[in-house]
């Protein structure tokens, strides 16, 4: 008899996770509520700080000159370990030839 109550229990385990797992993906907010007066507030352009905001044109030039030189140094850098590993498995290969000649 223990071992049914046992296993009632344990079922009842798992159908209990599985609601909570299926109410954690429902979305909390179900309804749209509008913004209050301090959100729209928060929300709204502020002049003073329009001139700490950059939107130029040098500085997206900039960043797009940074990624490219980015990707440039990063590629330097990988084709330098594969010449390394080259040059070193040559110098085996040589070793091997000249050591077993002998």
């Amino acid at each position: 008899m223990a071992f049914f109550l046992g296993q009632s229990s344990l079922v009842n385990h798992f159908r209990s996770y599985q609601k909570t797992q299926a109410s954690m993906a429902v979305p909390t907010r179900a309804f749209h509520v509008e913004l209050g007066d301090r959100e729209k507030a928060l929300l709204a352009k502020d002049p003073s700080l329009s001139r700490f905001k950059s939107y130029k044109k040098s500085v997206s030039t900039l960043k797009r000159i940074g990624d490219v030189l980015t990707v440039v140094v990063v590629a330097g850098c990988c084709y330098e370990i594969y010449v390394k590993a080259v040059m070193r498995e040559e110098a085996r290969n040589k070793a091997k030839a000249g050591g077993g000649s002998k």
